[in-house]
């Protein structure tokens, strides 16, 4: 599993063995026209014996990447998925997803759509994650969450046990799920507890074994890198990122999918 930009989670052997058990499972009902999906594994696939390498974090956007069939993304979140603070809804982070995602992955139609509302916390968005994130079935979520709980007065335990279940209702329904944590800003640093959250969102990659984009760090990184200052960072309210932040996270965003889909390659586009 990859995390942004430095974690080390570990996995035991066994949810390894069931990943690479599923993954030879599902492709031997992959027709023969798109067995170029064995990309997906490395230099040998013994099935008989299941001598195989790291399967694919990401395994059902894996599968659409490669037999080049249409992707879609739901963007779920608060203000920062919505595009709070971005100067039009083109500039926000879902549709530079999509942009950046397109470029990059010729011949895939990519869809990222938009499922962001400003101001919620997390059972505000349990009560859609029916109607926005499971019932439009895509194969993948980014789910941008934890900003808003220690600013409302959500509890720790619950925010924790709430997410947990959540992010396995997603996948029990065949979505793949990316974690993204709250954002560094000045506001949520002087809010007593609220890193809390953000530890917390790591905790539960780390358990679900679910990639988790480290936005805190990253924007740390962007400013001590010199990409931007502070002040490009955030819009005048101090708490949204700005344009140029958005650009970088869906940047990031996009990485951190293609890496966690695995070394794979577009074949013929298949239609659904």
């Amino acid at each position: 599993m990859s995390t942004h930009p430095s974690a080390s989670p570990v996995r035991t052997h066994a949810k390894r063995w069931l990943r690479r058990a599923a993954l030879a499972a599902g492709l031997l009902v992959i027709p023969t026209a798109v067995l170029a999906y064995a990309d997906l594994l490395p230099e040998s696939l013994d099935l008989l014996g299941f001598d195989l390498t790291e399967a694919p974090d990401l395994p059902h956007v894996a599968r659409q990447i490669a037999i080049g069939a249409p992707l879609r993304i739901i963007a779920f979140g608060s203000s920062s998925t919505e595009g709070i603070g971005a100067s039009s809804p083109a500039n926000a982070y879902p549709a530079q997803l999509q942009t950046d995602l397109r470029a990059q992955l010729h011949g895939v139609d990519v869809t990222v759509i938009n499922r962001g509302i400003g101001g919620e916390h997390v059972d505000d968005m349990l009560a859609r994650l029916d109607r926005d994130v499971i019932r439009p079935e895509p194969q993948l979520v980014i789910w941008q969450t934890g900003s808003n709980d220690p600013l409302r007065g959500v509890s720790l335990e619950h925010f924790r046990a709430a997410t947990l279940d959540a992010v396995r209702r997603i996948r029990d329904a065949g979505i793949d799920v990316v974690l993204m944590e709250p954002q560094w800003c000045p506001k949520l640093e002087a809010t007593p507890g609220a890193n809390r959250f953000r530890d917390a969102v790591r905790e539960i990659g780390d358990a679900l074994d679910v990639p988790v984009i480290r936005r805190a760090d990253l924007m740390h990184g962007w400013v001590r890198d010199g990409k931007l200052t502070t002040k490009q960072l955030f819009a005048s309210d101090g708490l949204h990122m700005a344009d140029r932040g958005y650009a970088l996270l869906a940047s990031a965003a996009a990485e951190s999918i293609l890496r966690d889909a695995g070394p794979v390659h577009v074949t013929e586009a298949v239609a659904e």
